[in-house]
This record gives structure tokens, C-alpha cells and sequence, in this order.
């Protein structure tokens, strides 16, 4: 699109919405999808996205009509709306506990197909609870940890006695493993994985489902014999970290936030009208805190709440005051987390909005 088009559609956003407003191309999310449904047909692997990214029932629909099998959830909160919104596979990547969310998983239960991780004993014991309101099996997989030093059981000998503990338990079946293995760390993930199969077959049993995740890992899908699914939650919008990451280009960035020049009041600075409250404070490891489409040489080097700090000495083109820029945001994934609506166009065309459904969803 033509630098005029791109003129006329922020003004156009900045009289309709204002700003700072969070801005999707829908053919870039289009684009995305497909790609990475690709990746993963080409791997051999299906395509479970997590949608802890974009939030919204309406996208997930666009994801499984495009060949998912079903969708990853952080939260139980998440998946209740997903489901509220015509979703029936959810992958539950979290270990849930105490009566009050095993009383909600055992509703969702009852009306969709439910999958949960756990990587401990004293998860695995409450869930029973959940299968019992729910009047049917639930299918639970063993968290593994293989580097990434997050959640996860760190021994195949640990992995596989929680799947007999699974197994053992009314209600429940042991349905596989959930990996979120280190970009560097397939070949010790894959040696982790063939020792717990060996202890499952001596214990008569079967990993059905072998999760592997990551947007970072998508040029490693295939590499893990005997994964079945991934897992990719960024990579329907990508971000400044995908793009330092090699696994996207700036211009496969369906998601930027429009944000107005509100102060010059220095040759070499300047402050946007957003600051922690709508890019957030992470970093990423990153320099500075977005990327200015129309001054690359530009940095936002600090933030207030309400400012973003513009550091204007590197960059020979800069902007004045009341001019609109668009910003690709380090992490997007709490960016959209911090806004009610994404606003959504086509290349130079304003569509409409979207509502971040699942927002704030805590537990």
C-alpha cells in the first residue's frame, strides 16, 4: 500500500476511534493463518493455536476453518469463552486446581471436548472432581519440561509415573505429553520423549497426543518423531520479537498501534500519546519499546503510563506534532490484553472492530 494510502486510513482511524488505537489487517491475519496451517501440514504435525494471543472466538473460528484441530488455552476463563463462542476442542496448557475451577471444568466439560495438562501429583488428584460433575472421561496430559526450566515434570521417569497416576484415577485418561522444548533443545527433548514411551509401553501405556509449542519453534515442527500437534499462539499477529527471532518479517505483522505525536518539545525527543498502559513494559529483551514503522531510526527508549519517550537523535526524518504513527509492538500478546477492541481494516480500508472477548481472564 502506497504511503497516501496509509495517510488516509490513520486519519480516518484517528477521527473514528482516536488514539492509541490497536489496529489488525484482516488480510495479513489471513495470511498468517494459512502460513502457519501450512507449516504445520508440511510437518506432518496438526495445528492446535493458541489463542492466548489474539483472544478472540471469532479469529479461533478463522483458525479451525482453515484446517486446526482445535485451540490451546492459558486459562480456564479463556476457554469458557472460546466454548461460549462455538469452539469444542480446547487443550487446556495449565495445571488446574481447587474446587472452584474444577467445578467450572467439569461444566465445560459436559458441553465440549476438554483436554488439560498437569505436571504434579496433587493436580492430577483434584481432577477426578471435574470428570465426576461432568458425567464423562476427561483426558489429561503430563507437562514436560525439556529445558525451558518453566512448568513441566524434568524426568521421563517422573512423566511417565504421573501418566500412571492418570491412568489409575476414575475418570480420567491418560491422553499423551505436552512439551515446550527450547529452540536449541530438540535432540535432548527427543531423547526425553523416547525414554518416557519406553517406560509407557512397560506400563501398557500409549501417548495418544504429543503437544509440542512455540511461535519461536515453528521451523522446528517436524523435527520431534512422534509429535502429533503444535501449538503457535503469536504467530497470528507476529511481533517485534518474532521479527528478531527470524521466524517473520515486519511486513507479516498483521497487528501496529496507531499512536499520535502529542509533544516535540525538544529537537531530539518527543512523546506518543501511548505508554506502558497500551505497548506495556515488555521489552523482550529488545531495544526500546516498538518498532516506528515511519521512522525506523526512531526509538521509544522509555516509558510513563500515558508517555512513550521518543529518542529522535538517530533518526534524520522526524516527526511533528499531531502526526499519526504506527508502532509493531515487542510482545503483542499483552498489548491485546490491555485494550477492549482491535480495530480492524483491509490494506487502506477501515472494516470495523473486533472485542478482545476473552480479555482479562485471569483463573
Amino acid at each position: 500500500m502506497t504511503a497516501s494510502g496509509y495517510d488516509a486510513l490513520k486519519a480516518e482511524i484517528a477521527r473514528v476511534y482516536g488514539t492509541p488505537a490497536v489496529v489488525i489487517d484482516l488480510d495479513k491475519v489471513d495470511a498468517n493463518i494459512a502460513r502457519l496451517q501450512a507449516a504445520c501440514d508440511a510437518a506432518g504435525v496438526a495445528n492446535r493455536p493458541h489463542i492466548k494471543t489474539h483472544k478472540s472466538p471469532e479469529l479461533a473460528r478463522l483458525q479451525v476453518e482453515a484446517g486446526a484441530r482445535g485451540i490451546t488455552c492459558q486459562k480456564l476463563g479463556e476457554a469458557e469463552v472460546m466454548a461460549d463462542g462455538g469452539i469444542d476442542d480446547i487443550l487446556i496448557s495449565y495445571n488446574i486446581l481447587g474446587e472452584q475451577k474444577l467445578g467450572r471444568l467439569g461444566a465445560l466439560q459436559r458441553r465440549v471436548r476438554m483436554i488439560v495438562a498437569a505436571d504434579n501429583p496433587v493436580t492430577i488428584a483434584g481432577l477426578p472432581q471435574a470428570a465426576e460433575i461432568a458425567g464423562r472421561d476427561l483426558e489429561v496430559v503430563v507437562e514436560c519440561d525439556t529445558g525451558r526450566k518453566r512448568a513441566g515434570v524434568e524426568t521421563p521417569g517422573e512423566a511417565v509415573e504421573l501418566a500412571k497416576q492418570i491412568a489409575g484415577s476414575k475418570g480420567l485418561r491418560f491422553a499423551g505429553f505436552l512439551m515446550y522444548p527450547p529452540e536449541d533443545g530438540w535432540e535432548r527433548t527427543q531423547i526425553f520423549l523416547d525414554t518416557a514411551n519406553a517406560g509407557l509401553r512397560d506400563a501398557g501405556l500409549e501417548a495418544g497426543i504429543v503437544s509440542t509449542g512455540g511461535s519461536p519453534n515453528i521451523p522446528n515442527m517436524g523435527k520431534l518423531k512422534g509429535a502429533t500437534e503444535h501449538r503457535s499462539g503469536t504467530s497470528i499477529f507476529n511481533d517485534r520479537m518474532q521479527v528478531a527471532a527470524g521466524v517473520a518479517s515486519l511486513d507479516d505483522c498483521a497487528l501496529t498501534v496507531y499512536a499520535t505525536v502529542v509533544s516535540r518539545a525538544g529537537a531530539e525527543r518527543g512523546i506518543l500519546d501511548s505508554g506502558s498502559k497500551t505497548l506495556t513494559s515488555d521489552k523482550g529483551n529488545l531495544d526500546g519499546h516498538g518498532y516506528i514503522l515511519e521512522y525506523p531510526a526512531a526509538r521509544i527508549a522509555q516509558f510513563a503510563e500515558e508517555h512513550g519517550f521518543l529518542d529522535l537523535s538517530a533518526s534524520n526524518d522526524r516527526p511533528v506534532v499531531g502526526e499519526v504513527v504506527r508502532v509493531v509492538p515487542n510482545h503483542v500478546c499483552v498489548v491485546v490484553n490491555m485494550v477492549d477492541r482491535l480495530v480492524t481494516v483491509r490494506g487502506d480500508k477501515l472494516i470495523g472492530e473486533l472485542p478482545v472477548a476473552a480479555r482479562g481472564m485471569l483463573g
